[in-house]
């Protein structure tokens, strides 16, 4: 049974029709018109609800204000909102954005990752500058960028969003776009939401009940059993399985 999951995965994976275009929309198709670790970052926190909605959005917005004044960021972000991030939101959000682009976000991440190798611990110091360098906050934007990790798996946020932005900084292949050469593949967590989650307890891969950080780091430590140098590369796999109404 396992192998002929395996080899379901795999073949997916090396289908032509794993990739991202007009057709079979997904955020990192924003994403990779620009290859910028900032504006990537954007593509990925907003990337929840309706992928249309997520693409309009996205769409909207020209990127080149990140090099303009906070001045002109909040003029600019004047009509800009989005499911839960009201237009303040948003502006303030683009704020701190514009913060961080004087510093690194790859350089910030390495901070924290490479104390465990653990990447929960790069996206929590990503966090903790972001909040020092806005103290601006609402239930919106807390929703768009999470909270920060009390070093628990258990019961924690599986941090979707931002294991998805990994995924698209580290990996390399026709999808991602491996800005980063300094996060090893292996150590990625797979960018578990409630899709995957359902469709990995049909497939056998997660038997743990409860959606959370914990299920994510079991779910990826399963798929090393397929690849234990790249888990994560059956992300997509897993998606499109669980669009198969007899699955």
């Amino acid at each position: 049974m396992v192998d002929n999951i395996k080899n379901l995965l795999e073949e997916i994976t090396n289908k032509s029709y794993y990739e991202v275009n007009e057709q079979n929309l997904d955020p990192i198709l924003i994403a990779r018109e620009y290859k910028d670790e900032y504006i990537s970052l954007v593509c990925a926190l907003f990337a929840y609800g309706n992928v249309k909605a997520i693409i309009k959005f996205l769409r909207s917005i020209d990127f080149d204000i990140l090099d303009e004044s906070e001045d002109e960021i909040k003029k600019y972000f004047c009509n800009h909102y989005y499911r839960f991030q009201s237009i303040e939101d948003v502006k303030q959000f683009f704020i701190t954005l514009k913060r961080l682009k004087k510093l690194s976000i790859e350089e910030i991440f390495l901070n924290g990752y490479k104390k465990n190798n653990f990447v929960i611990d790069g996206i929590d110091e990503i966090l903790k500058v972001m909040n020092e360098l806005n103290s601006y906050t609402s239930k919106g934007y807390q929703f768009l960028i999470g909270n920060r990790y009390k070093g628990k798996t258990k019961g924690s946020s599986p941090y979707k969003r931002w294991n998805m932005y990994l995924r698209w900084m580290v990996r390399d292949d026709r999808i991602d776009f491996g800005l980063w050469k300094r996060v090893k593949k292996s150590d990625l967590i797979i960018p578990l939401d409630t899709h995957t989650f359902n469709v990995s307890h049909k497939l056998g891969l997660l038997t743990r009940k409860t959606y959370d950080l914990e299920s994510a780091i079991q779910l990826t430590n399963k798929l090393k059993e397929f690849d234990k140098n790249d888990p994560v590369k059956y992300d997509f796999a897993i998606y499109r399985l669980g669009q198969n109404e007899n699955l």
